[in-house]
């Protein structure tokens, strides 16, 4: 009984911690803003596909990897200080993920994209089944440094308040 009384004190308090609530916060408005604009954009056919877009899916406006990883960045740098070893660590891994966002998952769904245009007319000619590749959705300059920002504001707003 001691272990799941554990369980449950340790679960509350990492729901309390600003750290925790400020990537929460950060990741999910920026999926809920992406999105808003692909559905203004171009409303999906099923349910399913809002679900998977809310949550999962990649690439667009704005980078939901750049708000998170800013925001967990930010928050360590006020909970912690930005000469700690969580701070330092951190601010490393996101400019890893924010360079792998703009650099080579965007080449390599730029790359994906123009394969399956290829090869798809390909298959037209000869008659041949084309299974498409998967395109993955990187992102551009501007939707990481939105998502960067609003990581930035949130955690700012969580921490602080």
């Amino acid at each position: 009984m001691h272990f799941l009384t554990r369980i449950a004190a340790d679960t509350l308090k990492l729901l309390r911690s600003p750290i925790f609530q400020s990537a929460v916060f950060s990741w999910f408005i920026a999926q809920f803003i992406k999105a808003l604009i692909r559905l203004l954009k171009k409303p999906l056919p099923k349910f399913n596909d809002i679900i998977a877009l809310l949550l999962w899916k990649t690439g667009g406006m704005p980078s939901s990897h750049s708000a998170l990883t800013v925001s967990i960045t930010t928050s360590f740098g006020i909970m912690r200080g930005i000469t700690s070893d969580i701070f330092i660590l951190s601010f490393f891994v996101t400019m890893v993920i924010i360079r792998d966002a703009l650099g080579v998952r965007r080449v390599a769904g730029l790359l994906a994209r123009s394969y399956n245009i290829f090869a798809g007319d390909i298959s037209k000619k000869i008659h041949a089944r084309y299974i498409p590749v998967k395109e993955i959705h990187g992102h551009t300059v501007p939707q990481v440094v939105v998502g960067s920002l609003l990581g930035f504001f949130i955690a700012i707003a969580v921490c602080t308040l």
